[in-house]
């Protein structure tokens, strides 16, 4: 990686860092916490769904893994809440290696593979939602003990910016795929699998360490809503609504991209909240929000947000240089 690759996520890491001093309402805090851990989430499903091409419609299966693996590692066993979470964010990723070793070894892909997922997701909410290990139907209630070992912090400022972090560190490991050999052999993959294989790519290695650090960093997005809200039960860590969360984001903002998932998740929640204050508690307003976008992101921005923006931007030079070249011949 350059500098040049460095500079526009240093400079929205540290836009994004000053927002707490000029913004101290709780709710806003809220708001920019959860919007975080669903585009650290999605970046997660991203470099799966985005790099790779496989898309996986059941990424709860990691993001409830790294949940519940915190909860309980620090109810059953007293484990520090620093290591739970580096141990849960290992176990998400065991987990998305395993899935990807039983599905890709199949060879399934395709819908095929994004239907499994989502049936793995469901399993485990029904197994998660059965068995007292997991607190059951009741789910687990983690103990409030603010201080900072415990990932427990008195002003909500302070955790944003922990969130922050992950997110800028998730943000280098993409662009770091994007420059990348594993990058490269990805986009191989996944324009054309057998292609790939003819030309010496080892796809099925490949797909595995991309659904290994997929599901690592979405179990890391389910840590953190844990230990931020310091509840969590099936319906919440498996449950459809942050697997359908996970992959829009990625198809409003950009697929593929650095930025998208994190553009994808502002928007999105952004619109959503913006709805809820115009239209007052209607139930469901957000999803209605949420699909009117993807509708229209489908119709008009196939490439997202991003890719909307990038190809303006080329129209835009495309004029200016025809009215340069205009103003060239008519000055001859």
């Amino acid at each position: 990686m350059t500098a040049r690759d460095l500079i526009p996520i240093a400079v929205l890491t540290v836009l994004a860092a000053l927002l707490p001093l000029v913004v101290t309402s709780s709710p806003v805090l809220n708001f920019l916490v959860f919007m975080l851990i669903v585009a650290l989430g999605a970046q997660g499903w991203n470099i799966l769904g985005g790099f790779g091409g496989q898309f996986s419609f059941g990424h709860a299966a990691f993001f409830g893994t790294g949940a519940y693996a915190t909860a309980i590692l620090q109810l059953r066993y007293g484990v520090n809440a620093w290591a739970g979470l580096v141990l849960a964010t290992a176990a998400g990723a065991a987990v998305g290696w395993a899935i990807g070793f039983l599905s890709f070894r199949s060879g399934l892909r395709g819908s095929y593979f994004a239907l499994v997922t989502l049936a793995f997701a469901e399993v485990f909410r029904i197994l998660a939602n059965a068995a007292s290990f997991t607190g059951g139907a009741a789910g687990l209630l983690i103990k409030l003990d603010v201080h900072p070992a415990n990932l427990q912090f008195a002003d909500r400022a302070v955790f944003y910016w922990l969130v922050l972090a992950l997110v800028a560190a998730v943000l280098l490991l993409t662009r770091w795929i994007q420059r990348s050999r594993f990058g490269a052999q990805l986009v191989a993959v996944r324009e054309n699998e057998d292609a790939a294989k003819a030309l010496g790519v080892d796809s099925l290695k490949v797909k595995l360490r991309a659904i290994a650090l997929s599901g690592g960093v979405t179990a890391l997005s389910g840590c953190l809503y844990a230990q931020y809200f310091l509840y969590i039960d099936a319906n919440i860590a498996y449950g459809s609504w942050i697997s359908v969360e996970l992959l829009l984001a990625p198809i409003i903002g950009g697929v593929g991209t650095v930025f998208g998932p994190v553009v994808g998740a502002l928007t999105l929640h952004g619109l959503g909240e913006v709805a809820k204050q115009f239209a007052g508690r209607i139930p469901g307003i957000d999803l209605i929000v949420f699909g009117t976008v993807l509708v229209l992101a489908v119709a008009f921005a196939r490439g997202g947000i991003l890719g909307l923006l990038e190809r303006l931007r080329d129209r835009g030079r495309g004029m200016v240089a025809r009215g340069a070249k205009e103003v060239s011949h008519a000055g001859r």
